[in-house]
């Protein structure tokens, strides 16, 4: 009787199909995080559950807009108190235009004064080595991301999405979610570069865009009172951070920070927290977000999952 190979054959081919495709499901997602980290609280806290999921492997982290060298030391130092001193960090474009204040410069002070490395050059240098494997994180004004775009606009276009927290599309800020939206406001990270944000929404590459409309959750005082009082080693230095953003003199003071970068983070580690809306999305003059009939070049998150996302949130951040 001839023996059928087949069968068997086909039998190894699914087998290692399903332990390829739990590879590639197991594998963290590979990103680099471009932050204004050491003025308002939110970049904080979005790197903390960042270095809390190892879902996700930091690349890199890239320093943006005003005093990037400080920006970095403030990095060098959490990092090296929470343990991954590892992780790369680069410098950004300096610019010196920035009208908030650097609310968490003493922090940043204490920490020590990496070797200077160009942001551009190593994000572009990354997407070069891992073509479509990187997604890029974006938290802060869009200076960086221009810049790369002006430099390397093929390599720019390998990245496997930009994910970022800017805009407002069809609500503005408010203080409370008990009082009205206002109307599309100019959002602080695009207006303060909207060169830049312009050139990322014309770069033909994925972005998921998590505007004001879905990113104003804030951290009550029972979130913030667990948090604060851990005692971990990324919750000490959220601590250190917390209280010299509530000390220093800034306009958007509050007890309860608003925490818009850290929506994105958590959309990355499960997308049930923003459904996504494709829509065209263009940069005018003067930094508004208009949403515009034509080709979607962006997935929009226009309203969060606040239950879901502090399911996410706090636990991980909780953990030791």
């Amino acid at each position: 009787m001839a023996y059928n190979l087949a069968r068997p054959l086909r039998g190894l081919f699914t087998a290692f199909a399903l332990s390829c495709a739990m590879l590639a499901q197991a594998a963290p997602q590979k990103v680099i995080v471009d932050m204004d980290i050491g003025d308002d609280i939110d970049d904080a806290f979005a790197l903390g559950l960042l270095l809390q999921s190892p879902e996700i492997e930091i690349v890199g982290i890239t320093t943006a807009w005003g005093d990037t060298a400080l920006r970095a030391q403030l990095l060098e130092r959490m990092l090296r108190e929470t343990g991954h001193s590892q992780i790369p960090v680069a410098q950004g474009v300096r610019t010196t235009n920035n009208p908030q204040p650097f609310t968490q410069a003493r922090y940043a002070q204490r920490g020590k004064a990496l070797p200077p490395v160009d942001a551009i050059g190593f994000m572009l240098d990354q997407i070069k080595r891992q073509p479509g494997q990187i997604t890029l994180l974006a938290l802060g004004p869009l200076t960086n991301i221009g810049a790369a775009i002006e430099r390397d606009a093929a390599t720019f276009g390998k990245l496997k999405q930009v994910v970022m927290m800017g805009g407002s599309v069809r609500s503005g800020y408010r203080k409370s979610q008990y009082v009205p939206s206002r109307p599309a406001d100019k959002e602080y990270n695009i207006v303060s570069d909207i060169a830049g944000a312009q050139k990322l929404f014309t770069a033909g590459v994925p972005i998921v865009m998590m505007p004001v409309d879905s990113t104003q959750i804030r951290l009550d005082e029972v979130e913030r009172n667990a948090l604060l009082g851990h005692g971990s080693a990324v919750t000490d230095q959220l601590a250190l951070l917390y209280h010299q953003w509530i000390d220093a003199y800034q306009p958007w003071s509050s007890n309860m920070p608003s925490l818009f970068d850290v929506v994105p983070v958590a959309w990355l580690l499960d997308p049930a927290v923003c459904q996504l809306t494709p829509l065209h999305i263009v940069v005018d003059k003067d930094g508004y977000t208009r949403e515009q009939a034509g080709k979607p070049n962006a997935q929009v998150c226009l309203a969060s999952d606040q239950k879901r996302f502090f399911e996410i949130f706090m636990p991980r951040l909780l953990k030791d």
